[in-house]
């Protein structure tokens, strides 16, 4: 991804928390935290009650800083083991979890299994959260780009192109949804005339486990990772509509959300059906022939960001179509989606979700800065609040003070990025204790596409990008940009002979 991209989707945020947000942070929390708060008791006094709600909504009080967090700074970092990292593995020793899947797959909310977090279940998350990273390493952000909004490779080569073979999954689909609709400007376009698509994003795939995994992780997993986009001064100014029904009863969503999950249009090449058909259609074909098999099957569903509110609205419309089926989200920066009744309604569902938050970042407090779940305690002054935003689902809180790697001060970018977050889960313990010394996965990944990492450890800011921006010489020495290999570039259109009709291809 080249630098300029990674600043074109990012620069708006500092000068949105300057004119958006209060200043000043939010309370120490828990590490673990379930939004379900209907069964808190009334306050004893309403007005103090309420006064200090609203404090704590729009963050205004101090943070106070433990014990622990004064131990966690950059006098902590040492350099040579830092060096000594080098020469080992970035990643642990696989382990064998198949009697113990349903756990980690969330069938008790993962009670005490993340403070502290437990060692298998942290390998796990980043497992997920290497898919979700996956959506952004392999898209095509130029703009000059003929190809800009779709994957740089075709699904069989993703996961070696990106390294992520070591996981043990095999890409089945990609999902594209539509760019050109009545929204913000989350999705990408190029600004020539001819391009792949005038109409669609890649916005991600599905994958399933192979046979090997399968037998380490105790069931047939299918993974659903959705692609995100952070431009938050956009979200504020955009994601500020009316709640969108979803479902047959009180449950909405947002519009922004849910228009990019379920629009489509017969003039286009790659969205004659929604992203909502696209991987729906593959869900079924994978549960069906897996379920007939005779094998366990669960659906994972992953994302960051905008990523992590539409795998969210993808686990609600799996719930409904496949009841039984254990379905869990580990989303990473997720905002809010929806109101009580959606969230309620994925409980009674089944959906377990985990959402990975860092204190410090803001797009997991919007939509809903001030009108969210924390009014639901005065439900007997305001009565049921089915029109504010609300969470749902388990949290794992971060702090980008516990890393020793990190710097201090505002970066917001950095804050929100998700290698950030990786890199915090690598060495999270527990909310008590220091970061790992332990951590094995590779710390200059955090500085990809941010500039997070102190200045010590030497690493390049946004340093992920193409050679040479992705131009190359031709013969002739000129630098141009190159051609596709065939087998990556989008497929056109084609007539389906047998049905007369016309089939819609992806880059296989």
């Amino acid at each position: 991804m080249a630098t300029g991209n990674v600043i074109h989707h990012h620069h708006n945020i500092a000068a949105f928390c300057k004119n958006r947000l209060p200043a000043a942070a939010s309370t120490h929390q828990q590490a673990t935290t379930i939004d379900k708060n209907a069964h808190r008791k009334p306050p004893s006094n309403r007005a103090i009650k309420l006064a200090e709600s609203l404090s704590n909504m729009l963050h205004i009080h101090l943070d106070t800083t433990t014990t622990a967090h004064k131990t966690l700074n950059r006098s902590n970092l040492n350099l040579s083991t830092f060096h000594e990292k080098h020469d080992t593995p970035a990643t642990s020793p696989k382990e064998d979890i198949s009697d113990k899947w349903r756990e980690f797959h969330g069938s008790s909310d993962w009670q005490n299994l993340l403070d502290p977090l437990h060692p298998s279940l942290r390998r796990e998350i980043v497992k997920y959260g290497e898919f979700a990273q996956a959506t952004y390493d392999a898209f095509d952000f130029d703009p000059f780009s003929e190809y800009c909004g779709s994957c740089k490779y075709n699904r069989r080569k993703l996961f070696e192109k990106l390294g992520l073979t070591k996981n043990g999954y095999n890409v089945t689909k990609y999902v594209h949804a539509m760019s050109h609709i009545d929204l913000p400007q989350w999705l990408e376009k190029s600004h020539l005339v001819e391009t792949w698509s005038k109409d669609s994003n890649w916005m991600g795939f599905v994958a399933v486990s192979d046979d090997q995994e399968s037998r380490r992780i105790g069931r047939r997993d299918i993974v659903v990772s959705w692609r995100g986009t952070v431009a938050p001064s956009e979200w504020y100014d955009n994601m500020q509509r009316k709640l969108e029904p979803i479902g047959q009863g009180d449950a909405r969503v947002e519009h922004g959300f849910l228009s990019i999950y379920t629009s489509k249009s017969c003039t286009t090449r790659y969205n004659k059906t929604s992203a909502s058909e696209q991987v729906m259609a593959e869900i079924k074909k994978l549960v069906k022939f897996y379920e007939n098999n005779g094998e366990q099957v669960s659906l994972t569903i992953t994302g960051h960001s905008l990523g992590g509110a539409l795998a969210l609205i993808n686990a609600y419309e799996s719930a409904k179509n496949f009841p039984g089926l254990p379905i869990s989200v580990v989303s990473f920066a997720a905002p809010r989606v929806g109101n009580i009744a959606f969230r309620d309604e994925l409980y009674q569902m089944g959906v377990k979700t985990l959402r990975v938050t860092s204190k410090q970042d803001v797009v997991p407090r919007m939509p809903g800065f001030v009108l969210n779940e924390s009014l639901q305690r005065f439900d007997d002054i305001t009565g049921t609040l089915e029109w504010i935003y609300t969470h749902v689902g388990v949290e794992l809180k971060l702090d980008v003070r516990s890393s020793p790697y990190l710097k201090k001060g505002l970066n917001l970018v950095g804050f929100h990025m998700l290698e950030t977050y990786l890199h915090l889960v690598d060495g999270f313990h527990s909310s008590e204790s220091g970061f790992r010394v332990e951590a094995r996965r590779d710390v200059a990944l955090v500085n990809k596409e941010c500039d997070m990492l102190v200045d010590e450890l030497r690493i390049p800011h946004s340093w992920y990008q193409s050679a040479n921006k992705g131009l190359i010489q031709n013969h002739h020495g000129r630098w141009v940009k190159p051609v596709r290999d065939p087998e990556d570039v989008p497929s056109p259109t084609a007539v389906d002979s047998r049905a007369g009709g016309v089939l819609e291809l992806e880059y296989v």
